[in-house]
């Protein structure tokens, strides 16, 4: 249920002030793919590029183009990813899978712009230009990608933890 709690979330914070790309998105769909239903790995994808579209369209009032393809892309890689963890939940492993989205979205998200606008010329110098004028959102997505995550993974233990409290409490009375 958490899951699909934080993924709600996530896409509900897209539509509110968020500086510099400080969000929870990697950080929901790596807990998805950790703890979400299998089945439904696609609802997370297709509630978060139905945001894209939304906002691209009507908010920002950009052209709807194919480097959004990426970014789908992106996300479903990203549920992929969190369902490895499923194996491996410790502190090492959560937190390398959001710095490993930080660094990929990052990479393939700004090689999209840069291929599909016409906003840095089409050539190397244009590519690493079109890198170093995103590294300022980048320090924002990466921050907001380890605390989200941390947070994010740390619920069911705290929930965990507080249920056996009740528990114990509730068998010494």
């Amino acid at each position: 249920m958490l899951a699909y709690v934080f993924v709600v979330l996530a896409a509900a914070v897209r539509f509110m002030p968020h500086p510099w790309h400080f969000t929870p998105i990697a950080a929901s769909l790596l807990f998805f793919g950790a703890y979400g239903s299998r089945r439904q790995v696609w609802l997370p994808v297709v509630l978060l590029a139905g945001t894209d579209v939304f906002l691209n369209k009507f908010i920002y009032h950009y052209p709807l183009s194919w480097d959004l393809l990426v970014t789908w892309l992106w996300y479903a890689a990203v549920v992929v990813l969190g369902s490895g963890l499923r194996r491996h939940l410790k502190v090492q492993w959560i937190m390398g899978s959001a710095l490993a989205a930080s660094v990929s979205f990052f990479v393939l998200s700004n090689f999209a712009v840069w291929a599909a606008y016409d906003m840095y010329p089409k050539n190397f110098a244009g590519l690493m230009t079109s890198y170093a004028m995103a590294v300022p959102f980048f320090r924002g997505t990466l921050a907001g990608d380890l605390l989200f995550t941390a947070v994010l993974f740390a619920v069911p233990a705290v929930i965990k933890q507080f249920s056996e409290s009740q528990s114990r409490g509730a068998t010494a009375a």
